[in-house]
Order: C-alpha cells, then structure tokens, then sequence
C-alpha cells in the first residue's frame, strides 16, 4: 500500500477518528487544534500534532499542507473558521481539499471558496443507519456519484437456492450483481456467472440505480 500524506484541521469527533484511522493504516498524518487536551490525545499516534489557530494564514503554511495529498477540514460548528482554512489552503495549492459541514448552506458555501468535496458526517452516517434499520439485510451502502448506488447485504433466504439466472436481477430489477463472498470456506466470486446458486450465510453486492436499489430492497424487507 502507497504511504499517502493527509493534513487534518480540527480534532472534531470526526477528525479524531479519522486521524486515528488513517495513522492505523501507516500514513502520514499531520493534525491542528487550538484545544491542547485533543492534541494531547492523538499526538502519540499521528506523524505531527500541532497546538494552533486554523484561522491564520501563517500558522497553516508552516505546517506544509502543500504537501499534503489531502487535506481535511472539520471543524464542527466554526463555519467562518472552515471558510477561512479552505479559503488558505486553495490558495496554498494544497491538492485536495474536503471539508466537513453540517448543513446544505455551509457545503454550498465551502464550495465556492475552494473546497473539492464537502462531507456531511451526521448526515451521511443517519442515511446509512435509517436504510439498516428500514432494510435488515443491507450490511453496507455507498452512494456512487449523484444515483449510483453499491449494496453489501446478506444473502435473503429467498434468493438461497435459486441461481442468478433464475432471479434475473438485471432484467426484473435493473441491479447488477457485482461480487458474492462466501464465508465457509473463504471465497470471492467477481462477477459470478448466471448458473451461480446462492448459498446460506453468503454475502452479495449489488451495484445499481438508486431507484432500483430501492426497489428491490423494498420487496425484499
């Protein structure tokens, strides 16, 4: 695995694990907070951990963001503070900015200043804990784009002992079968075949519209 270089600017909850979870990972993690009791948290684990105030220009370009891969902003409620820090960072080249914002206004306006993707963490995360619970089987969810969706769920008990030819999910449903894991013995069928039976405890991923995502998971809850 490439060693990449990540900058993290506000030990939020989010930046705290997220800093965390990419150290875990060996990359290279430099993180600034003005609270010293956060930094005093992650410093043992993370390659820099600097006490500052993201809102000066110099203080970030000491840090070397520029040559950070990417640099995250999350900065919780401070929205003129995140204004600020991605306003600096783009106009220190930094490659690639993501910034954390709580609502549809603070994203549109992180946009405008220079931000190349804005994350909505409560968000994204009640989606995700809203489908679990409406839909049992979905293990996983991701959004590809803007309608695109990629599905990790358990196998139904309807689908087990029937093929992929005799579900025909791509012509009733519009899904695509991408993957099937199976746990005992260990195994990844990439694109299974059409005469693939399901089997119990075996895990599926589907890649598909959003409205069709939904649609099956509708007739299977």
């Amino acid at each position: 695995m490439k060693k990449r270089v990540f900058g993290i600017i506000g030990l939020s909850s989010f930046g705290h694990y997220l800093a965390l979870e990419l150290a875990k990972h060996g990359h290279d993690v430099t993180v600034i907070d003005n609270d010293s009791e956060k930094i005093e948290d992650v410093k043992d684990y993370v390659a820099k951990a600097v006490v500052g105030d993201a809102s000066d220009r110099k203080t970030l370009q000491e840090l070397d963001l520029s040559s950070c891969d990417v640099v995250v902003v999350s900065l919780g409620t401070s929205i003129d503070v995140s204004i600020l820090a991605t306003l600096y960072l783009r106009e220190m080249g930094v490659k690639q900015i993501m910034v954390k914002a709580i609502t549809v206004d603070q994203g549109r306006i992180v946009e405008l200043i220079g931000a190349d993707n804005v994350i909505f963490p409560e968000r994204d995360m009640a989606m995700r804990v809203a489908n679990q619970l409406r839909y049992p089987n979905v293990i996983e969810q991701m959004t590809l784009g803007e309608d695109l969706q990629l599905v990790e769920l358990a196998v139904p008990d309807r689908f087990v002992g029937k093929s992929l030819s005799d579900l025909n999910l791509r012509q009733n449903y519009n899904v695509l079968v991408v993957l099937i894991r199976q746990t005992m013995p260990a195994k990844t069928t990439l694109l299974p075949a059409g005469d693939r039976v399901f089997q119990p405890d075996e895990v599926l991923v589907l890649l598909g519209e959003t409205k069709s995502i939904e649609k099956l998971q509708y007739e299977l809850s």
